[in-house]
């Protein structure tokens, strides 16, 4: 069955993500229809073979299977109420939108609305994302496993019970790409510091990253295990760990980062 989705919005995350459908055959281009106001977006999005429009008027005559925001969370509430009409047809709703709850869109849809709401992150943009995802009620077992599908393609899928966990969610994973990419830059720097060329620096820190967390991703080892392999007894690891582990350094300013992003989340959900 080819379903009918209508993506609205298609900035680098929306376009991102559906390249990635289209790639994987998960959709059908001729049945992708994109709203997007700005004319580039609209042409890079049309070079995949969707149909493109720049106002949901022109959705006139199409009953969507799926819905999807992939727009701002501060326009939320001047583009949704153009697709309250699909609700009635039993159209499901996905939102991309970072911080906005479900309850804002059961209130501009109506509360029987069939919505989805899905915390991606940046590496989402090449395949490597970690997409988070918590449905309402109103939500088909069927329509759950579609919008799974499709998110799959852009990285690995979970589910939460309680969507009060998104708070913890957006500070862990939402903004953990950040705290990776400080890391490089922090490796980078030190070892710089220790007397590497600069462009020596960025490859070792970037490249160490990258392996260990893909053999962290590959290996049925637990992360503390592989840390363990690696450190030899009053070797060079070892007195590295001893600065990063001591008095729980690195353990404390990690949780009070994530605390603090999990409390930053609540206000602006607000």
């Amino acid at each position: 069955m080819n379903r009918k989705v209508v993506l609205v919005g298609c900035g680098n995350m929306g376009y991102a993500m559906l390249k990635g459908w289209v790639a994987a055959k998960k959709l059908e281009p001729s049945t992708v229809s994109v709203v997007e106001p700005k004319a580039e977006l609209r042409e890079r999005a049309g070079k995949l073979g969707v149909n493109v429009h720049s106002t949901p008027e022109a959705l006139s005559e199409t009953t969507p299977d799926l819905v999807i925001f992939a727009v701002k969370p501060q326009v939320i509430r001047d583009v949704v109420p153009a697709y309250r009409r699909f609700t009635e047809s039993g159209t499901a709703f996905l939102s991309v939108a970072a911080g906005t709850g479900i309850a804002t869109f059961e209130e501009i849809l109506g509360q029987q609305a069939a919505v989805i709401r899905c915390m991606p992150n940046t590496p989402a943009a090449i395949g490597k994302g970690m997409m988070v995802v918590f449905a309402n009620p109103n939500v088909s077992d069927e329509a759950k496993t579609f919008v799974n599908e499709l998110l799959a393609t852009s990285g690995a899928v979970t589910t939460i019970e309680r969507e009060e966990l998104m708070d913890a969610v957006t500070a862990v994973s939402g903004s953990g790409p950040a705290y990776i990419f400080h890391f490089i830059e922090c490796l980078t720097a030190a070892g710089e510091k220790a007397g590497l060329p600069a462009k020596t620096a960025k490859l070792l820190a970037m490249q160490t990253v990258y392996g260990a967390a893909t053999l962290a991703a590959e290996s049925n080892e637990e992360p503390g295990r592989l840390r363990e392999q690696v450190t030899s007894p009053n070797g060079t690891t070892a007195a590295a760990l001893g600065v990063l582990m001591g008095d729980n350094r690195l353990l404390d300013l990690v949780t009070k980062a994530v605390e603090a992003a999990k409390r930053r989340s609540v206000e602006l959900g607000k």
